[in-house]
């Protein structure tokens, strides 16, 4: 049975909304989108409520009418901006001796429970880098397994409550619930990484307009996640600076001789700033020299943030670099010679059936990632921001659905009355009754009727012993 999800990747520089079906096997297939340019946000973080629903609201609205449909809850990306992360870890005891799906999130919920969170911050992802069985360290997989303790060590993703309240409130005032957040970051390294990167261990870094988020995958994990304030903007601003020119212009510059090659002498005409008719001629190769400069200190700024984690050992995949940033000539050259000669490649999102054209674009890799996540392409096992567990293969549960919906569910028939015997029909003696423990339930409601007409046949014909104590008492 197909279900379609809304995901709705809320940007530095802009909204994309998605609409996805998705199959049995969990594939997905995009049936509309909708783009709106960003409003009432700084750096990924809302500053306004209502610029934000506007356009939150305007990519929805652009994604329903292409879809056709009408969906009432979302999936929503955020920003890495107002994150902390810190490691944990749990242990308990495996009284059956085999570990569940039970054990499992028992044992994930006492790491996040030991984890010293501040009361400002609130779980976005509790996310397990290393299962230990007994004695058994790195563990892939405890499911199945026979042993007498597990353990667990985990990296939890926390945000600021007033910054995931806001992002909450000015999707809810586009008229969307949100089903689930999900780190920015995070969704796009579920869009570009493929099983050998994973496998080998990568660093996945989407470089925005405003912004750029990076996390490294290790040993199938989330291992690290930073936030840093510079995206593709930064050149457009140096560009406006620098060359004496509106920030449009400088923007079309970037666009169209944005290049880290070895430039050519040639002059473009720009206009001035402040003075629309005035033009004067610039050299490209002051555009580049600027160019240049502001992506050296963005990709210096990237190795520092690798060289933080401490995980650099454990990336034999490298770095992968996605987002609207990378669109410039040469980047993954200068990205090589910065980052000490680690393998470096530009992605794009994975391909997905009914990808629009559009949705190729190496800026649209956390939309795209969302819509994965939906899927039920994240990590092995994870607690989510609902805190409820999530886990590869499990069956997806519709928006605020409760958890104790099947055990309502076969409770209904224990409620019904049993079924009159024929008429007419002489019982047969060697039948033996049920026993009372499994009888119980269902007899209580023909007890109930029977009651009712025990009540009825006395008021008809009133006890001659009751009348004599009625009687007596008021005699005495």
């Amino acid at each position: 049975m197909k279900r379609t999800v809304l995901a709705i990747d809320i940007g530095s520089t802009k909204v994309c909304a998605i609409i996805a079906e998705i199959d049995k096997d969990n594939n997905a297939h995009i049936i509309g989108a909708g783009i709106a340019k960003a409003q009432g946000l700084r750096k990924g973080s809302i500053t306004n409520i209502e610029l934000a629903s506007k356009s939150i609201k305007n990519a929805l609205e652009d994604a329903k009418r292409v879809a056709g449909t009408d969906l009432k809850s979302a999936i929503v990306s955020i920003s890495g901006a107002y994150t902390k992360s810190l490691n944990s870890s749990g242990i308990v005891n495996i009284p059956e001796k085999e570990i569940t799906i039970k054990e499992i999130s028992r044992v994930m919920h006492t790491s996040l429970y030991n984890a010293n969170i501040p009361n400002e911050f609130e779980v976005l992802h509790a996310l397990p880098y290393n299962f230990k069985v007994d004695d058994q360290d790195f563990i892939e997989d405890p499911l199945g397994m026979n042993a007498a303790r597990l353990e667990v060590e985990t990296h939890i993703i926390t945000t600021v409550k007033s910054n995931l309240h806001n992002l909450r409130k000015a999707v809810k005032a586009a008229g969307v619930e949100v089903d689930g957040v999900v780190l920015s970051g995070y969704a796009s390294a579920i869009a570009v990484l493929n099983q050998d990167e994973r496998e080998l261990g990568a660093a996945v870094v989407d470089m925005g307009g405003n912004t750029s988020n990076i996390v490294i995958h290790a040993g199938h994990a989330l291992r690290y996640n930073d936030f840093l304030g510079v995206g593709s903007n930064h050149i457009t601003n140096d560009l406006s600076m620098a060359l004496h020119t509106p920030l449009q212009t400088a923007d079309n510059v970037k666009m169209n001789y944005g290049s880290l090659y070895t430039p050519s002498n040639d002059l473009i005409e720009l206009p001035v700033i402040g003075d629309e008719n005035a033009t004067h001629e610039v050299s490209l190769e002051v555009v580049h020299n600027v160019i240049y400069a502001r992506v050296e200190e963005t990709l210096m700024i990237i190795a520092q943030s690798i060289e933080k984690s401490g995980l650099k050992e454990h990336m034999g995949a490298g770095v992968v670099l996605t987002g609207g940033f990378t669109k410039i000539e040469g980047l993954r050259e200068l990205a090589v010679a910065i980052l000490d000669n680690m393998p470096v490649r530009l992605a794009r999102p994975s391909d997905m059936g009914g990808l629009f054209d559009t949705l190729r674009d190496p800026s649209y890799s956390g939309a795209v990632g969302l819509i994965k996540y939906a899927a039920g392409h994240y990590t092995r096992y994870e607690i989510d921001v609902n805190k409820r567990m999530r886990y590869s293969g499990e069956e997806p549960l519709p928006y605020n659905a409760p958890q104790i919906e099947e055990e309502i569910e076969y409770s209904i028939p224990s409620y019904a009355a049993p079924t009159p015997p024929p008429k007419n029909v002489t019982p047969d003696p060697t039948h033996k009754s049920a026993p009372k423990e499994e009888s119980k339930v269902k007899a209580e409601p023909s007890t109930m009727v029977n009651i009712g007409n025990s009540t009825n046949r006395q008021n008809e014909e009133p006890n001659p012993i009751a009348k004599f104590w009625n009687w007596a008492t008021q005699l005495f």
